[in-house]
């Protein structure tokens, strides 16, 4: 029925992108959705001045209009790797929002308004349907309110059931182009677990019983929960999360999570994106155990709190000893995005019996090789404040985890001390009674 509506818009990438002109602004695809083909041809644009491209946790391969400083100016939603290096040398910026917030953005025309929209999909359905992938997100949102809607086909993406909002149909759409038949997602299985994560992972599942709903994000602290769920005997766990990752085909396949507990979504995981390994984004294709939705779905406070016995897990680079969570900068160096850290610590706590965990190793090393304590006195003046003292629930490292929540500045500073590595506690002691923070009734030194 849609094959010559098809036909008539199938054109190549060359000339999909000649719709862009100086001075506009182009949304990709956000994560494995950001078109590789349509890049490559506009980034050869080089009569183009000031044309704004927006994406978000930017995966191989790098994409070529951020090269291409004086025609284009490349921004990121939710910093990658990839985006780090390209910030090293000025060729990525970062964009600050709500994660849960993005779809309202759009329609709401408070974003400015995106001349085009271009991003990888699947193969089109009978049904004249383009199935985002692994990628919903404000996908369909963005599209909406764009003027020109190009869509790349990959045969190599999964077909990702929703939900809602998981396709495109092709009267929304204005150009078609066809990806070469080895263009695949990328394939990036994640970060090996090290024994510190492990040891936080070990903290982390004293908190989880039968019937919890787990929230993970990305790194080898979660594959080290996933891992010891995987193999423990909890039963009946439910998954909701913004970003699916490997370690819920661990829980999933070993029959840990089966979704049976949840209030709704019973016997399906949630989520907006996923970024993993080729294994994993199999184990998604035509899975109905896997609903795609819209991020003002799956990251809405209000729906994470009506999953009881919710559990969100997030990563930190540094905490202070006023308990303020830094989940993403290092001085001026944008390391990730705030993503949906705020969106799931605020909903599990509004959560029945719900829990939020903000898990940090005790230590990095500087450039110079020097140990440094993560849990600090005060952050420096350039760094990033993610998540505010009074959000707080629980912070885990590879000594512990404390309950911050409702307790006075001097005992966070106590229990934050107690979980920090044991060569940095007498400075931070004193840092603490510098601050006023400590009192007599301090137990530690």
């Amino acid at each position: 029925m849609y094959t010559e509506e098809y036909k008539r818009k199938l054109v190549s990438a060359e000339e999909a992108v000649k719709v862009i002109k100086s001075g506009d602004i182009v949304d990709y695809g956000f994560f494995c959705g950001k078109p590789v083909v349509c890049d490559q041809a506009l980034a050869k644009r080089t009569d183009l001045k000031d044309v704004q491209v927006y994406c978000a946790v930017t995966v191989p391969p790098v994409p070529e209009v951020a090269k291409v400083k004086g025609s284009f100016i490349y921004n990121d939603w939710q910093f990658s790797k990839v985006s780090r290096i390209l910030q090293s040398y000025g060729l990525c910026n970062y964009v600050p929002i709500l994660y849960h917030d993005a779809c309202h953005l759009y329609r709401e025309q408070i974003a400015p308004h995106r001349n085009a929209a271009i991003a990888q999909v699947a193969p089109m359905d009978k049904y004249g349907y383009f199935n985002l992938g692994p990628q919903n997100s404000e996908s369909l949102a963005g599209m909406q309110m764009a003027d020109t809607v190009i869509v790349e086909v990959n045969k190599n993406q999964p077909i990702c059931l929703g939900g809602a909002e998981e396709s495109v149909h092709i009267s929304m759409v204005d150009y078609i182009v066809e990806a070469p038949d080895d263009q695949k997602l990328p394939d990036l299985p994640g970060i090996k677990p090290t024994e510190i994560d492990k040891a936080i992972a070990n903290h982390l599942m004293e908190h989880i019983h039968d019937g919890c709903c787990i929230q993970l994000g990305i790194g080898g602290m979660p594959g080290a929960v996933g891992t010891a769920i995987a193999e423990s005997d909890l039963k009946d766990l439910g998954g909701h999360t913004e970003m699916f990752v490997d370690a819920y085909v661990d829980m999933i396949e070993a029959g840990r999570m089966n979704g049976l507990a949840k209030n709704f979504d019973r016997g399906r995981v949630g989520y907006t994106f996923a970024i993993g390994s080729q294994r994993m984004y199999d184990f998604m294709n035509n899975n109905p155990y896997c609903a795609s939705y819209p991020v003002d779905y799956t990251n809405d406070p209000r729906v994470i709190a009506g999953l009881d016995n919710f559990v969100s897990i997030n990563n930190a680079v540094e905490v202070d000893l006023y308990s303020q969570v830094n989940g993403e900068s290092s001085d001026t160096v944008q390391i990730s995005g705030n993503g949906g850290m705020w969106d799931f610590v605020t909903g599990a706590q509004w959560s029945k019996n719900g829990k939020s965990f903000i898990c940090l190793a005790s230590t990095h090393k500087d450039k110079e090789g020097n140990l440094k304590s993560r849990i600090v006195p005060t952050f420096e003046p350039a760094s990033i404040t993610t998540i505010c003292r009074q959000m707080v629930d629980y912070i885990v490292t590879e000594y512990g985890a404390v309950r911050l929540r409702a307790k006075p500045t001097w005992w966070r500073a106590e229990e934050l001390i107690s979980i920090a590595h044991p060569d940095f506690r007498d400075e931070l002691i004193k840092e603490a009674q510098r601050m006023n923070i400590w009192t007599k009734t301090n137990k530690i030194g």
